[in-house]
């Protein structure tokens, strides 16, 4: 990522192993990467990888002692050149995250884009500045959706 590589960015992250990338790391990567890079990695194979860690890793990153009793199901909807759907669980001081869309009725849905998303949960950007904007928009319990950063470590840059 410092540039003197002779490959293409999408190239240079798709040899990257994720689960190897601390979110600290995975955070900077993010903050150095201008709207239309990002756009370009958040494209076929390497887009379901980087959503799939991301997502995968939101189990460890949940903070059940913050949590408390909450019980709710959050739908996250992330628009690009697909629309991906994630669903994460919290229940009983777990935090459960499953891949596609459930039946369920979801207490909160989250729609944002790709490159919203991916500064959203590097901590790269400010969910409040996002939903007034526009950028993040919200179905459902919009209470919950304000709080849910405090649920999650999130990196910072």
């Amino acid at each position: 990522m410092d540039g003197t590589s002779s490959g293409s960015l999408t190239d240079d992250l798709s040899a990257l192993d994720f689960a190897a990338v601390a979110p600290e790391e995975f955070a900077r990567i993010v903050k150095g990467l201008s709207a239309k890079q990002l756009a370009e990695v958040m494209r076929g194979e390497l887009r379901t990888r980087i959503l799939g860690e991301v997502f995968g890793r939101m189990r460890q990153q949940f903070r059940p002692e913050t949590a408390g009793g909450l019980t709710a199901l959050i739908r996250w909807k992330i628009t690009g050149e697909s629309d991906a759907f994630y669903e994460t669980a919290i229940a009983d001081g777990a935090c459960q995250v499953t891949p596609g869309r459930s039946e369920a009725e979801p207490r909160t849905t989250l729609v944002m884009a790709d490159a919203e998303f991916l500064k959203l949960v590097s901590g790269n950007a400010n969910p409040v500045t996002m939903f007034m904007t526009r950028k993040l928009k919200v179905a459902g319990d919009v209470g919950l959706a304000s709080g849910l950063t405090r649920y999650f470590d999130i990196p910072k840059a």
